[in-house]
């Protein structure tokens, strides 16, 4: 079982919660989070260019059992390049073992609770 965590531009959102449910992932996590990397992106605030601290991200959160890993992931990267061409800022995966999943309602656990 693997934790897979995507960070994503807020206008992609759309666009990847499609590709995963047309590559049979239907189960996400989403969450607003801000943060910065290499992109730096220049607003005008009352005639300054500013750039601001933290930009406006979305993350996902999807556990899946290993054989959904590389079906996940190229879901999520053919649907960001189709939205930004690849631009610095587009986000990043991170794909990290899952000791253990619970489901609370039933009690199952590992692979069967995904």
């Amino acid at each position: 079982m693997k934790l897979i965590i995507a960070i994503i531009r807020e206008n992609q959102l759309d666009q990847v919660r499609e590709a995963l449910i047309d590559a049979g992932i239907t189960r996400i996590t989403v969450s607003h989070v801000s943060g910065h990397g290499r992109s730096k992106t220049e607003e005008i605030y009352r005639g300054q260019v500013v750039i601001p601290n933290l930009v406006p991200n979305i993350r996902l959160e999807i556990a899946v059992n290993a054989e959904f890993v590389d079906t996940t992931c190229n879901a999520i990267i053919s649907a960001t390049k189709a939205n930004d061409g690849g631009l610095i800022g587009s986000g990043k995966i991170f794909i990290t073992p899952l000791e253990e999943v619970i489901r609370l309602r039933t009690g199952e656990r590992g692979p069967d609770a995904i």
